[in-house]
């Protein structure tokens, strides 16, 4: 039964079509839509063409509110254009995949506080968090390496 729905801002990217390949094969995800200004109206797969054979879904140019949590797959800097130029409901989750919400000093936007989505740190706290920033690559690579060395102390100042 797939009990989450899910937009997806920003689809035609390659975070998006990443996104786009994990959540159409998603127990309890559907994908209600895969937002993207130059490309609606066309076939998901004839941008990402891994996925040809794998979905019918096609490009939207309207956001629908009717979602449970919405992915923003857009390029730096631009998330937090598009949550000032869109009003999202409160109720929708947002997970941020780029970085504009992942510094503690720049994780709000309005009423919105996004939570580091790293779950080796944060484990606990994502499970109820409404808007999550999640982690870059190599910051994440390094977070993994250096987390054990933290919490045992071993870390002394930096010089």
């Amino acid at each position: 039964m797939k009990d989450i729905k899910a937009g997806i801002i920003g689809g035609a990217g390659y975070t998006g079509g990443e996104l786009i390949r994990l959540l159409i094969h998603h127990l309890h995800v559907s994908v209600s839509f895969v937002h993207s200004r130059s490309n609606a109206g066309k076939k998901v797969h004839s941008i990402h063409q891994d996925l040809i054979g794998e979905t019918d879904l096609q490009f939207s140019g309207e956001i629908s509110s009717d979602i449970d949590v919405l992915f923003l797959c857009l390029g730096h800097g631009e998330s937090k254009k598009f949550l000032a130029e869109n009003k999202i409901s409160p109720k929708i989750r947002i997970i941020d995949l780029g970085n504009d919400f992942r510094l503690s000093s720049q994780s709000f936007i309005g009423d919105r506080q996004f939570l580091y989505g790293l779950p080796e740190l944060n484990r606990e706290k994502i499970r109820s968090a409404q808007n999550i920033a999640n982690p870059g690559c190599f910051a994440t690579t390094i977070q993994l390496g250096l987390l054990p060395l933290a919490k045992a102390g071993l870390l002394g100042e930096v010089y």
